[in-house]
């Protein structure tokens, strides 16, 4: 269900007040914030509760901001006065920009181990502990990137193993089963060599029914027989 609209007026329950009061201060902080962050305003919020208690927020300074409000306010009146102060305000941006690039380039040539002759034994240490970090850092990153990889290469190996063994044991079949081919082909030119059983007797022997006693013969033949 949607909620109901509240009417704006004074909250007589004073826990009630102060919840409402809380509430509604938090969000207003917080939206401050956002303006701040994201349209790149400055903002200066000063809040004082039924009881006097001071919140306040300002992403630059309440007391800048607020001398910034007087000078425009007083110079409204007069539009040469407004460009002028803005002419400043950007000048003043400028050179804290510039401040902040000559710093970092500092910084990147004490880094680099140049330019240390200004520097007090002080922030040579200060330098000395960050640069220690730094490398730690960067030793520790490198040992992570060496493990990654020498996990990744036994992984590898082991696939390269396991394709290697499938590879012979492919080999091996192959191989059986030309030898098996190999065979089965000998032994069928062996037995086309071989002739058959009906062709293997011996020419000396007559048959068997030309020796029976019931064949009926002549003297002559007889006599023929024993000749041969």
């Amino acid at each position: 269900m949607a909620r109901g609209k509240i009417e704006i007026k004074r909250i007589e329950n004073t826990t009630n007040r102060q919840v409402t009061f809380c509430k509604r201060r938090n969000g207003l902080l917080k939206k401050a914030y956002e303006l701040s962050v994201l349209c790149d305003a400055e903002v200066a919020l000063i809040v004082f509760s039924s009881r006097g208690r001071l919140y306040e927020y300002a992403n630059n300074s309440v007391k800048a901001t607020i001398e910034r409000y007087k000078k425009a306010c007083s110079d409204a009146t007069n539009p040469g006065s407004v460009t002028e102060a803005n002419t400043q305000f950007y000048q003043q941006e400028a050179t804290k920009l510039r401040r902040q690039i000559r710093e970092i380039q500092n910084s990147n040539r004490h880094i680099l181990g140049e330019a240390l002759g200004s520097l007090t034994f002080k922030e040579l240490k200060n330098l000395e502990g960050r640069l220690e970090k730094g490398i730690s850092r960067i030793r520790s990153k490198k040992n992570e990137l060496l493990f990654a990889e020498i996990e990744y290469m036994q992984k590898r190996e082991i696939e390269l193993q396991n394709d290697n063994m499938y590879l012979r044991a492919k080999i091996a079949e192959n191989e059986r089963v030309q030898e098996q081919q190999q065979s089965n082909l000998m032994q069928g030119s062996v037995y086309e060599s071989m002739p058959s059983q009906s062709q293997t007797y011996n020419r000396n022997f007559l048959p068997v029914n030309l020796l029976e006693p019931n064949h009926q013969y002549s003297a002559d033949d007889h006599t023929a027989l024993q000749l041969v």
